[in-house]
């Protein structure tokens, strides 16, 4: 969700994520500048912090909306940081190393 200082509510899809900002998929663009709030879930952790919108880029449907954090707390950051890196892990240890022997037999 992103609410803009008007006070109305956007919303938008989380499509990247870091401890000092983002990206958002967005329908319509917001200008490069303007204050925001963002406010979403990742595993133990929502987020509700002021941030500042970055230059949008078109999309092939909407726009990608990047945003930089401006007040999230050292607790909050460090608490997003902790749910990332466990995500990390958790997508790493289903990933299979390129240099694993196949457990296909070879066929003639």
């Amino acid at each position: 969700m992103v609410r803009l200082e008007n006070g109305r509510h956007l919303r938008a899809k989380l499509h990247q994520i870091s401890a000092s900002g983002g990206v958002l998929h967005m329908e319509k663009p917001i200008d490069e500048g303007i204050p925001i709030e963002v406010i979403f879930h990742l595993c133990t952790t929502t987020v509700r912090s002021r941030a500042r919108a970055l230059f949008p880029l078109w999309a092939t449907q909407g726009y990608l909306q990047p945003f930089e954090f401006q007040n999230l707390g050292e607790r909050e950051r460090d608490q997003l940081q902790a749910d990332l890196d466990s995500l990390l892990q958790a997508s790493a240890a289903t990933v299979v190393p390129w240099d694993t022997p196949s457990t296909t037999p070879p066929s003639n």
